[in-house]
């Protein structure tokens, strides 16, 4: 059996080394962080094929546009006397 090239023996040491360099305690947060990434990896994938399939659908908006009667402007005059000198 291979796997990426490999056989059994090399991925054996390859998973002995691992838990060399993080040791037993840090092994199930090291599963978990990698399990999260993989999973938020495959929805990032899922939401591009998501976003595909939304912008094929019509959206149809009906726009109603209300007249508005305009109250009549009122226009004041200003008189300014100069005063004489």
């Amino acid at each position: 059996m291979k796997i990426l090239g490999m056989g059994v023996p090399e991925l054996l040491i390859i998973l002995v080394v691992i838990l060399l360099i993080f040791g037993p305690k840090n092994l199930p947060k090291l599963g978990s962080a990698l399990g999260k990434t993989v999973k938020n990896l495959r929805e990032g994938m899922g939401a591009g094929e998501k976003e595909a399939e939304e912008a094929t659908e019509e959206v149809v908006e009906e726009v109603v546009e209300e007249e508005v009667e305009e109250a009549p402007k009122k226009t004041v005059k200003k008189v300014v006397k100069k005063k004489a000198e």
